[in-house]
């Protein structure tokens, strides 16, 4: 299966639990509206370059359409389908005012300059320009995008619309960007497997911790860990894996990432082979780099109590199945990661309000709404005798099927 066919997987087995019509179930699961965009820029070259930009709106029936744009060579279609039907649930879950989109553009984003960037992302917008609207569809940064590009989105957008900062989130915060905004997603997951930890009876201070993917998310996963008293034994980027069963420095480690660009060379570890991360035995597993990382021929080597998936979509359904026989608890991607949205979400009420709020409101209003929504899949875990992630889907359908209901839909 596909990742779209996953994420449908996962619907259906909520679909089932509240005894929804066919036709209903096949209105929740198919988008509402898709767009498949050619982009032609000219290189430094002088020669065309072409590329295939997607914008898809799953659902919004509880608010405006809110997801990423995401640019690397493997996009396609079915991915961004699964990752906009993985918004509408992850919103759903922490209950903020929105729907579920995702977009991308099919492009290795390493190959192209600076200014080849640019263009590439302003042209992209004018073809998507009338699905977006503060009140309509709000993208946001995702992999291999950051301020910059948003700040690119917010002023080609307003060159026909005039300025209107809240069309996007994760903007720099010169252009109405929110403080806290970078670290949201890293600091949710944090928020997460504290609190299931909490539930578990197990002590941060004695747990070993595995990061695959040290970007954005895993970079702050990693470090407010570390600083929590978890000893992070492994952490693995594109190009390196390093181990130290002692624990390695993960304050010394980003401090090194900033000034060489990798994980590869740092001297606070040693470096294994790659294949081997997944081996590494640990208390917690935080896969957060790209999707069906965790294979079933993964899941039956992991040797852990807890998988908390910052990534989206990193556990194969195969794999889900597995671990879940084996013990290990899950905490899937549309409640771990949903920091990140929960974030733009205050931004977005920043813009529209035009106050702005300090960093300490920011994290304070983000624990809230993590510990919440983490308590209520969790109780509704143990009281349907589900697994968290079908919990978290069977949350999520529900409040999606009610708006529904109650705009005449069904």
């Amino acid at each position: 299966m596909n990742l779209y066919e996953q994420v449908g997987y996962f619907c259906d087995r909520a679909f089932e639990k509240i005894n929804l019509k066919e036709s209903h179930k096949s209105i929740l699961k198919n988008c509402y509206r898709e767009l498949d965009v050619q982009i032609v820029i000219h290189g430094q070259d002088g020669e065309p370059k072409e590329y295939r930009g997607f914008r898809i709106q799953h659902n919004g029936a509880r608010g405006p359409y809110k997801g990423g744009i995401r640019y690397h060579q493997m996009v396609d279609i079915n991915e961004v389908r699964a990752l906009a039907s993985l918004m509408t649930w992850k919103n759903a879950i922490v209950d903020v005012p929105f729907g579920g989109a995702k977009g991308g553009i099919r492009v290795d984003p390493t190959k192209l300059t600076k200014k080849e960037l640019e263009t590439l992302t302003r042209s992209f917008v004018r073809k998507i320009d009338m699905a977006l609207g503060t009140h309509r569809d709000i993208p946001a940064p995702d992999l291999n995008t950051n301020p910059q590009v948003m700040a690119w989105i917010m002023d080609e957008y307003g060159r026909k619309h005039g300025h209107t900062p809240a069309i996007v989130t994760g903007k720099p915060l010169e252009l109405g960007g929110s403080k806290g905004r970078i670290s949201a997603t890293g600091l949710g997951v944090f928020i997460i497997t504290k609190e299931i930890c909490s539930k578990l009876e197990i002590p941060l201070q004695t747990s070993k911790a595995i990061v695959q993917g040290f970007g954005n998310v895993g970079s702050y996963t990693a470090e407010f860990l570390y600083r929590a008293g978890v000893k992070v034994i492994a952490i693995q980027d594109a190009y390196a894996t390093l181990h130290n069963d002692s624990g390695i420095d993960v304050v010394k480690l980003v401090k090194y990432l900033k000034e060489t660009g990798g994980i590869k060379g740092f001297k606070g570890a040693e470096e294994i082979n790659s294949k081997d991360f997944f081996s590494v035995k640990s208390t917690i597993v935080i896969p957060a780099a790209l999707e069906n990382v965790i294979t079933k021929e993964i899941a039956k080597k992991l040797d852990c109590k807890i998988v908390v998936e910052a990534a989206n979509g990193p556990t194969t359904m195969e794999a889900d199945s597995i671990l879940n026989e084996k013990g290990v608890v899950v905490i899937p991607d549309i409640l771990a990661n949903a920091g990140g949205v929960t974030c733009s979400y205050f931004e977005w009420t920043q813009n529209l309000t035009e106050y702005y709020w300090d960093e300490e409101k920011v994290n304070e209003e983000l624990r809230k709404i993590m510990v919440r929504a983490f308590s209520e899949v969790y109780e509704l875990s143990k009281k349907e005798k589900v697994t968290i992630r079908d919990a978290a889907f069977l949350l999520a359908v529900k409040r999606v099927n009610t708006a529904m209901q109650l705009r005449g839909a069904f």
